[in-house]
């Protein structure tokens, strides 16, 4: 593996940038925010990235305690990748650089690769914000469905497909409304009452949503 590059300042944003400032490091961990993922699964969620940097990239992580590798129990018997406690840390740093720059995403380019769960953090994170208590949303796109843990403090923050078990909420939507609210445009209790958000479910969360 080759030596580690640093930019050798006594700085805190440099520090960090040693850490998670190669192309698609910060990636890797919105893809393990989700929970363990197993290295054709983050290949695959990752179009673009070569074998051989994926691979360099997690070696990496794994160096600078961000991630941790571990075998299943059989059946599985693979591997997986998850994040440690310092990786999960960074779950603020990437919402607040995706908050950044949603002004820059425009019209999605016919080039654009896309998933359901790539909207995962910034709806979590409006949803936070609105201070409508905790719980398991099941968000049904027409790209796919994924779900959100709101207001969990430990392990995966949100997950791809339907919601393991029961949800509190569910909410069907576009992705041009997802993007809208995850920008600021829309508010989310604007966009139940006027019908862009459906809201499904009996649990505390979903009342929430309908009453806001």
């Amino acid at each position: 593996m080759s030596p580690r590059r640093s930019y050798d300042q006594y700085c805190s944003a440099a520090r960090a940038l040693d850490a998670v400032g190669d192309r698609w490091t910060l990636l890797i961990v919105r893809e393990l925010l989700a929970g363990p993922r197993r290295y054709t699964d983050l290949h695959a969620d990752l179009p673009g990235v070569s074998t051989d940097v994926l691979a360099s990239r997690l070696k990496g992580m794994e160096r600078d305690g961000l991630t941790s590798r571990r075998r299943l129990p059989p059946p599985g018997a693979a591997f997986v990748y998850e994040l440690t406690a310092r990786g999960r840390e960074l779950l603020p740093v990437l919402q607040a650089l995706g908050a950044w720059g949603q002004g820059a995403l425009g019209e999605r380019r016919p080039t654009d690769a896309v998933r359901a769960h790539w909207f995962a953090l910034p709806l979590l994170r409006v949803l936070e914000g609105e201070g409508l208590g905790g719980g398991l949303v099941e968000v049904r796109l027409d790209e796919g469905r994924f779900h959100l843990r709101v207001g969990a403090e430990n392990g995966a923050v949100y997950g791809d497909g339907p919601a393991p078990g029961e949800p509190d909420a569910t909410l069907a939507l576009d992705a041009d409304t997802c993007t809208a609210i995850s920008r600021g445009e829309s508010a989310v209790a604007d966009a139940v009452r006027d019908g862009r958000i459906e809201v499904g479910g009996d649990g505390p969360l979903a009342k929430a949503l309908r009453e806001a």
